[in-house]
């Protein structure tokens, strides 16, 4: 599956940026949080892997050339985007379906590189100093920080940034800046940010990846509408062209005000990046194949096992790899909408998600490539196994009345079936589940309470994966639930997510794996109801809202770790979701007239970020380049 979520590890960082480094300034983890010095970087967690003299990062190439173009397939998507089409600028707000590639155009106040989980280091701000309570934050501004048209960035602009985006940004980022109490100037190149007391550093990482926006480029415009015109940015690479619904393209800033710094050296080699939009993936590969897209990540694994053998594989034009993904997998899912009446009960929810046969699906229609997945915190410390330790009960026994029995048992694992694609072992244990919760079967339809059949839409933007859902579908159907799959247009999926107009949906999501305030946004109550929010399932568990709050309130490590695998427990006793697969490597193919470092980042593929062109192999496959 395309990954749907969005805020993940490096947040906003991730699309675009540099950062420059105060010299010998110590680190947040260094300076042990108690302090009033200058800080070059922060760290939620442990040490700073870079230290401030350091050259560039471990996993590029500093003599990379600059040049050359890549037309790559984006895989995930955030705040308003869409897989499919755009038809806005901007990709900050809710409203409209934003282009992919915007966040290259921005900078902001520190980055994040691809191989740390909880850091950043100083961009826009070349130091930040911290109060004893961690609760104010005093940005110092780089003084050669600029906007593409020459004008410096000034503190009144990070200002507007922050406030604007607070107060009329995506509800999946603006949760997380309301957190702020204030922000303001101070002088001519300092801004000082005071938290709520409830907040901590997680807090402050999301305010440090933030674009930052011109203020005079925003006056007499509204920061909602549909933007057909680039906002005034101070990136690596600026708006060159582009044609809504059908393709956008960047260059490439060659003076880049942050270009030999030494977190940028060797980074952003791509003279020029465009991404094509599709209707759907078959037109998209068909693109590759014949070169109108140069580099894909295959997220099918029938695709990947049949497809792969045209003429430009079979010569060598086209290279194929399989990497290994380090990254957590986060979880893949079907989201239950609880705001439904009818899967309100966790036992139809249950009884629902044992009717899909993972083992049949894996073999019959994605060649045994993929792991079952049980929780959003696979290969992770943080996923729960065993009965719950004597921390986790601590946890957890305020609580008992509010938490199913379940969750004091091991964890809930989804069976495993004989791949025959038989249920009827599943079916009957489902049935009863259906029973207990009230439903009845009654001429080979299954009743609700309420006296309705159950039915159950599936809703996609995509055919490729019908014959995945045709497989649960029927099995629903033995079972007497009026079971449907329904594709529907980009635009009109992106809708009906925000407005929470389904049965079930697919998406798949990482957690941040240090205390951040964004959990909220996927499991809290708070965010339930807030169009656009990620909390697909509705979450709105007192129980699992006060979890949450450990979460974000941990001081360690092991508190992290153990709040993490309570909520997790949770999730899965609850049964908000039928977790789909996972699998440890990317898929890789791309037009070989590319180079790479020789170490990838940890938490990336770093193709946007680290790659260069090959001049002289472009000929050799019969493209322009």
């Amino acid at each position: 599956m395309r990954n749907g979520n969005c805020l993940h590890r490096r947040g906003f960082l991730a699309l675009g940026g540099a950062a420059i480094l105060a010299p010998q300034l110590p680190s947040l983890a260094e300076a042990k949080i108690s302090t009033q010095t200058p800080l070059y970087g922060i760290s939620v967690f442990g040490d700073l892997k870079y230290q401030s003299d350091f050259k560039h990062l471990e996993y590029v190439n500093p003599d990379a050339p600059k040049g050359g173009r890549i037309v790559p397939q984006a895989s995930s998507i955030v705040y308003n985007q869409n897989f499919n089409t755009f038809d806005t600028l901007n990709m900050f707000v809710l409203r409209g379906n934003g282009p992919y590639g915007m966040g290259l155009t921005f900078a902001s106040l520190m980055q994040s590189p691809a191989d740390e989980l909880s850091s950043a280091y100083a961009y826009v701000a070349r130091s930040v100093t911290v109060s004893d309570d961690k609760l104010t934050w005093q940005f110092e501004i780089d003084p050669e920080a600029h906007f593409h048209d020459g004008t410096p960035i000034s503190p009144a602009d990070i200002v507007f940034s922050l406030k604007v985006l607070r107060d009329k940004g995506h509800e999946n980022l603006a949760s997380s800046l309301r957190q702020m109490e204030s922000v303001e100037a101070l002088g001519n190149d300092k801004v000082v940010v005071s938290l709520l007391p409830d907040s901590n550093i997680s807090t402050v990482l999301t305010i440090v990846g933030c674009p930052i926006f011109s203020e005079k480029w925003w006056e007499g415009r509204d920061f909602e509408a549909t933007l057909s015109e680039a906002p005034l940015g101070s990136g690596p690479y600026r708006l060159r062209q582009y044609s809504f619904g059908s393709y956008i393209e960047f260059e490439r800033v060659p003076d880049h005000w942050a270009a030999k710094k030494p977190i940028m050296i060797g980074r952003y080699n791509f003279d020029r990046i465009r991404y094509e939009y599709y209707r759907d993936r078959t037109a998209s590969f068909e693109a590759f194949k014949a070169g109108h897209i140069q580099f894909r990540e295959e997220f099918t694994s029938r695709s990947w096992a049949t497809d792969y053998n045209f003429p430009a594989i079979i010569d060598g034009r086209i290279k194929r790899e399989e990497v290994r993904d380090e990254t957590p997998s986060g979880g893949q899912a079907w989201f239950f909408n609880t705001r439904r009446e009818k899967f309100a009960d966790p036992r139809i929810r249950k009884a629902i998600g044992l009717m899909f046969d993972f083992e049949w699906t894996n073999a019959n229609l994605m060649y045994n490539s993929y792991e079952r997945s049980a929780s959003f915190y696979e290969k992770t410390e943080y996923k729960a196994t065993g009965t719950p330790d004597a921390a986790e009960l601590a946890i957890m026994e305020p609580m008992r009345d509010q938490i199913p029995a379940e969750a004091f048992e091991e964890p809930y694992v989804p069976p495993k079936t004989d791949g025959s694609g038989r249920v009827r072992n599943l079916a009957r244990d489902a049935v009863k589940l259906l029973t207990e919760s009230g439903c009845k079967l009654e001429g080979g339809r299954l009743l609700l309470p309420s006296g309705e059949q159950l039915a159950l839409e599936f809703l996609d933007d995509d055919n490729t994966f019908e014959p995945h859902h045709n497989a649960f579908v029927n099995n629903l159907r033995s079972i007497g639930i009026n079971a449907t799959y329904r594709v529907v247009d980009a635009s009109q999926y992106a809708l009906r997510r925000r407005d929470f107009d389904f049965d079930m949906t697919i998406s798949r999501f990482s957690m941040p794996l240090y205390p951040h305030r964004f959990i909220k946004q996927l499991f809290g109550s708070s965010s339930a109801n807030a169009p656009g929010s990620f909390n697909l399932a509705g979450v709105a568990n007192p129980a699992i809202d006060e979890v949450l709050e450990k979460i974000i309130a941990a001081e360690t490590p092991e508190e992290f770790k153990v709040a993490s695998r309570v909520m997790d427990r949770l999730l899965r006793a609850e049964h908000y979701f039928v977790f789909q697969w996972h699998k440890a490597s990317h898929w890789l193919a791309y037009w070989d007239f590319y180079d790479k470092p020789a170490i990838k980042p940890k938490y990336d593929i770093g193709v946007i970020d680290t790659w260069w062109t090959r001049p002289d192999r472009i000929s050799a496959t019969g493209m322009s380049g």
